[in-house]
C-alpha cells in the first residue's frame, strides 16, 4: 500500500499547497482511493505535481461532513468520471458550524444531485472488496475531544452540539489493519475500541487527525496531564501500532504525545508518503 498526503495544514515542500484541510491518497495493487477531499481543489494541484493521476481513483471515502474534509469533492467529481463516493448521508444533509475563531459555517452549500448515481451512503457499516470496511464507531468508554464543544449542527429548529452522526472510520486490510480516523471527533481511543480484533489481527497503522487542539488564550482544551494519559493508554493498548497524525492534532499536543509514544508516532504533512 502506497500512501501520500495530498492536503494538510503543514508542508515541507514549498512547491506544494497547504491548507486547513485533509486529503490522503492510497494506492494498492487492486484499487486507488482518496480519503477525504480537502478544503478546496488544492489536493488536485498537489497530486499533479506529485505525479498522481486522480482520474484513476476508484473510491473516495469521506470521514465526515466538515468543509475541510469535503470542500474539494465537487472539483474532484468534475475531474474524475468513475469514482464512487462513500459517506454518511448525514454528511451532506446537515449544516455544521464552529464557534472557534468567530462563529462560522463549516459545511458546504453544494448540490451534488448531478452526481447522485456515484454516491454510496453508509448507515452503520459497509465492506468493499472484502478488505475495506467503512463503519460508524460505537465505542464510548473514553472521553470525547474537548474541542468538540465548539462544534454545532443545525437540527432544523435550533442549533445543537454536533453529535457526529456523520463521522465514519475506514479500515483497510484483513489481518494487519490500516485505520483512517479523519478527525477522530469520537475520540481515537473510542474509535480503536470499536474495532474487534481476533488473535490473528492487529492494528498496524492508525492515520489521521486526533482532534486534540493546542490550548491558547481564550481556548482551553486537554491539559498536559490529559494528553499524557491518552498517550499512555495508546501505548499500553496498542504497543505495536504506528500512529501517523497531523491536521487537527496540535503542534504542542504532538510533542506531548511524542514524549510517550516515541517512535510509534509520526507527523504527516502535505507531500508525506509511506509504503507499507
Amino acid at each position: 500500500m502506497k500512501i501520500v498526503v495530498l492536503s494538510d495544514n503543514r508542508k515541507l515542500d514549498e512547491s506544494l499547497e497547504s491548507e486547513h484541510g485533509l486529503c490522503v491518497y492510497i494506492e494498492t495493487e487492486h484499487y486507488k482511493c482518496l480519503l477525504d477531499a480537502g478544503a478546496s481543489d488544492n489536493f488536485i494541484h498537489n497530486a499533479k505535481k506529485l505525479g498522481i493521476s486522480l482520474k484513476e481513483v476508484d473510491f473516495v471515502f469521506i470521514s465526515h461532513g466538515h468543509a475541510d474534509h469535503i470542500g474539494g469533492l465537487l472539483a474532484f467529481l468534475e475531474l474524475n468520471k468513475k469514482a464512487k463516493v462513500v459517506l454518511s448521508k448525514n454528511a451532506i444533509n446537515q449544516k455544521f458550524f464552529s464557534k472557534r475563531n468567530g462563529f462560522h459555517l463549516i459545511s458546504l452549500d453544494v448540490d451534488f444531485t448531478p452526481f447522485a448515481d456515484r454516491f454510496i451512503f453508509v448507515e452503520t457499516e459497509i465492506v468493499f472488496r472484502n478488505e475495506i470496511r467503512v463503519f460508524s464507531a460505537k465505542g464510548h468508554k473514553y472521553l470525547l475531544p474537548k474541542a468538540n464543544a465548539t462544534l454545532y449542527k443545525d437540527a432544523g429548529y435550533e442549533l445543537k452540539l454536533d453529535n457526529f452522526n456523520h463521522e465514519l472510520v475506514i479500515s483497510f486490510g484483513t489481518d494487519n489493519l490500516f485505520i483512517y480516523t479523519g478527525c477522530a471527533h469520537k475520540g481515537v481511543l473510542n474509535i480503536l475500541d470499536s474495532i474487534s480484533l481476533f488473535p490473528s489481527k492487529r492494528i498496524e497503522y492508525v492515520m489521521g487527525g486526533f482532534h486534540l487542539l493546542d490550548t491558547k488564550i481564550g481556548q482551553k482544551f486537554e491539559s498536559s496531564d490529559e494528553i499524557e494519559e491518552i498517550a499512555l493508554k495508546l501505548k499500553k493498548k496498542y504497543p505495536q501500532t504506528n500512529f501517523i497524525t497531523g491536521h487537527c492534532t496540535g503542534e504542542k499536543v504532538y510533542q506531548q504525545l511524542k514524549e510517550q509514544l516515541d517512535e510509534q508516532l509520526i507527523h504527516f504533512y502535505t507531500g508525506y508518503s509511506i509504503s507499507i
